[in-house]
């Protein structure tokens, strides 16, 4: 599992564990640098800015072709996207040369930035908070589509499979959308929104304002799926190959960059 919900919010863990790297940085810092206050307190600001900033640009890099489909998307800050050895580097540079008269404290704040970093990918490789995937194949669960037809997921291989599931209540979730509908025109791929919890008259209702028309939109009134998934929270999207086995999962609203390479790599 990569998120936590506290009420209707999730909080993604990778960003979880990041603030507890910061609040260790933070206090390690202040205690074993010897900066004054006001330099210790600009040090500091600017490595986080720095990090995030170089990050998000190193990540956007990476995935250029994907966000130059849609660049406004490099703009979408709460999304993931941010590569950790591009933000440690630009963070490394930012310390060198704010501390460059302090050698001392520019040795320490170094390897600080370093420590909290990798205290950072061991936690986000442990995932001590997280369970990982519940399902591991495409589940025995038979739900009925927008016009009654029973549809039984376990039947739906072949190719690539995405089931996300949604509510038209839930704002990532709209957001979300037409890039699922996007992924839904292509030929080799099989997308399946399933709506948790709600009518047929809403849903049907918010498709057809949008202008939105899944091969296979599916009501689930019972959020069975959303249980046996075990995820915390909507939007939820899952992977499976075209043998119905589980690839991964992704709560809170999915990037471009993370469903092209997921849709890619298959």
């Amino acid at each position: 599992m990569d998120a936590i919900a506290l009420g209707p919010v999730l909080i993604p863990l990778p960003r979880l564990y990041a603030l507890a790297a910061a609040l260790l940085l933070l206090a390690a810092s202040a205690f074993l640098l010897g900066l004054p206050r006001r330099h210790h307190a600009r040090w500091l600001q600017g490595l986080m800015l720095v990090w995030l900033a170089g990050a998000r640009v190193g990540h956007v890099a990476l995935h250029l072709p994907s966000y130059l489909d849609a660049p406004l998307d490099a703009l979408k800050l709460w999304q993931p996207g941010y590569h950790a050895f591009w933000g440690l580097l630009a963070a490394l540079a930012w310390s060198a040369w704010t501390l460059r008269h302090h050698l001392g404290a520019m040795l320490g704040a170094l390897g600080l930035t370093l420590g909290a970093s990798l205290l950072w990918l061991a936690l986000v490789t442990l995932a001590p908070l997280g369970g990982g995937m519940t399902l591991r194949e495409l589940p025995e669960l038979t739900l009925d589509n927008l016009e009654g037809e029973p549809v039984a997921l376990a039947s739906l291989t072949g190719q690539t499979v995405v089931i996300n599931l949604w509510a038209t209540w839930c704002p990532p979730c709209r957001r979300e959308m037409p890039l699922l509908a996007e992924a839904d025109a292509r030929d080799d791929v099989t997308v399946v929104v399933i709506n948790q919890g709600e009518d047929l008259l809403p849903v049907v209702r918010y498709l057809d304002d949008q202008g939105l028309a899944f091969e296979h939109a599916l009501l689930d009134p019972r959020q069975s799926v959303l249980v046996a998934s075990g995820a915390p929270g909507l939007p939820t999207t899952l992977l499976f190959d075209a043998e119905g086995r589980a690839r991964a999962q992704h709560v809170g609203e999915v990037p471009r960059a993370t469903l092209a390479a997921w849709l890619d790599a298959e």
